[in-house]
């Protein structure tokens, strides 16, 4: 029932922005459900609104991405909205009617569909939306009013799916790399919170979406006992709350550099921190795309997923032998610690 309610406000919503005109009239869906995810598709959402009415776009995503706090800033998104995608295959029609609601109600004259999924392209057909531009990789292909991509991309990377898009629709894409607007004013507070840690500031993303994508305790006490040997600058744990205890837990375990538990951060706060980070260290998850999106150079550990390749800033380190279910705990402390040294180096000097 409280999804119910929350469908009913969002769409009723909807419709008074239109009435009161406030809202674009170009569309972009977003189904998946992570932060990163935002962060990733970010380059793609403002290369439409450059070729959009007002430069702008309305942004459709599930609330687990918190796209709205994340792009409260972001000039090419107007207004995002949220909507449900998944669930059991009576909530997912029912989150279909709901969505074929919501754009009706705004009368948008394009949407874009930035992934291969059916329903969305179901719904803005359903919705009489006339310009549905998607990737046609499947039967998306019945619904939307492109040709989409080549079926030759079908294996490749969501990034990859979405360069070619933009380059079958002739929309200028200058570069993957993405750069997340963040208010002023939250940067020059993490600023002036954290004024007296020492430089460098070296950020270290625990937590992942998934157990099997974040390194295990163990490996990450050793690591931050190691690093705090290496650094004369300061160490931040950023994950999210539920990540705290498990932060209290490892600096217990080490001595040496300065270590501060940022976990606690509210998420444009942590996005802030990460912007003014030297050095990001941690695995292929929301603080390591983030890192990204403010500009720092990010080793990511990618024992169990491909390595990203959207942003020239990501450092992979992968364990021997290649990625596999059990990659993250073949990734030792001692290679990690190895692999960033230079970069430490550098910074220690830069200092």
């Amino acid at each position: 029932m409280k999804v119910l309610y929350k469908a009913h406000i969002a769409t009723f919503g909807a419709a008074i922005n239109v009435a009161a005109g406030a809202v674009s009239k170009v569309a972009v869906i977003q189904v998946k459900r992570g932060i990163g995810d935002v962060i990733w598709h970010l380059p793609f959402i403002q290369a439409i609104a450059a070729v959009s009415p007002g430069r702008q776009v309305t942004f459709l995503a599930p609330p687990s991405s918190c796209a709205e706090e994340l792009l409260a800033a972001e000039p090419a998104v107007a207004e995002t909205i949220y909507f449900e995608h998944s669930g059991s295959e009576l909530q997912r029609g029912l989150n279909l009617l709901r969505l074929v609601a919501l754009l009706r109600w705004q009368r948008f004259a394009k949407v874009w569909i930035l992934d291969r999924t059916i329903r969305p392209a179901l719904a803005a057909l359903l919705a009489g939306i006339p310009q549905r531009i998607g990737l046609g990789l499947g039967a998306q292909r019945l619904f939307i009013t492109n040709s989409g991509i080549d079926r030759g991309h079908f294996h490749d990377q969501p990034v990859e799916w979405l360069t070619a898009l933009m380059a079958a629709m002739n929309v200028p894409l200058a570069s993957t790399e993405p750069n997340l607007h963040l208010p002023p004013q939250t940067l020059a507070a993490i600023a002036e919170k954290f004024r007296g840690a020492p430089r460098p500031w070296i950020a270290l993303g625990i937590g992942a979406s998934h157990p099997d994508k974040d390194w295990p305790d163990t490996h990450w006490a050793e690591f931050l006992a190691g690093l705090r040997q290496r650094i004369c600058g300061t160490a931040f744990l950023v994950g999210g709350s539920m990540n705290r205890g498990r932060a209290e837990k490892f600096i217990a375990l080490s001595s040496g550099a300065r270590v501060v538990n940022a976990c606690d951060l509210a998420l444009p706060d942590a996005a802030a921190l990460l912007r003014h980070a030297d050095l990001f260290i941690g695995p292929s998850s929301a603080p390591m795309n983030l890192a990204l999106a403010g500009g720092t150079e990010a080793f990511g550990l990618f024992g169990s997923t491909p390595v990203l390749r959207y942003s020239k800033r990501i450092h992979a380190i992968v364990p021997p032998g290649g990625s596999a279910p059990d990659g993250m705990a073949r990734i030792s402390p001692a290679q990690a610690l190895e692999e960033i040294a230079p970069y430490l180096a550098r910074e220690k000097a830069r200092m």
